[in-house]
């Protein structure tokens, strides 16, 4: 089916990082159409594994350069998902793996956005679990709050929990 259809074509290989401080605040970035900063969300550090990189090289590249945070401690897989979405005038179908890291370092600088990232990530902000359940913003994953609660009383999961699909 064509990605344009609303269906899933070729996915897009992505990794993602649910940072952790000591403090288990979780770090997000703040994202927008870039044509349209009213159109915005919050979401995970992470993006698309490059040539042959592993999932675990593109999850740690990815955070440094929309972080700066290189001191990190990757844990498991925690959760995949595949969602298709659209943004920037193009759909976006991906299989995303989402990594517990934990760090003690809390300032954020951008070291590495690309383009069209510089034009759509408005900033970060570490996230209480608290926060996050009282939170009205648009928060991808979806139900990313009952996950992190989850994570937090339970641990990391014995296997990736797969999520449900997300089609926007």
């Amino acid at each position: 089916m064509p990605a344009s259809s609303g269906g899933l074509g070729e996915l897009r290989r992505v990794a993602r990082v649910v940072l952790l401080d000591p403090q288990d605040r979780i770090l997000l970035l703040h994202g927008h159409e870039p044509d349209d900063p009213s159109d915005d969300w919050w979401f995970t550090p992470g993006g698309g594994v490059e040539g042959d990189e592993t999932r675990e090289e593109a999850a740690l590249r990815e955070l440094e350069e929309e972080t700066g945070i290189t001191e990190v401690e990757l844990g498991p897989v925690l959760w995949r998902r595949t969602c298709s979405f659209p943004f920037a005038g193009r759909r976006w179908d991906q299989d995303e793996w989402y990594y517990l890291g934990r760090t003690t370092r809390t300032a954020t600088e951008p070291r590495g956005l690309t383009e069209l990232e510089r034009r759509s990530v408005a900033g970060a902000r570490w996230w209480t679990c608290r926060e996050l359940h009282r939170a009205h913003e648009t928060v991808y994953p979806t139900r990313l709050a009952e996950l992190l609660r989850r994570l937090l009383d339970d641990g990391p999961p014995v296997r990736p929990e797969t999520l449900d699909t997300e089609i926007v």
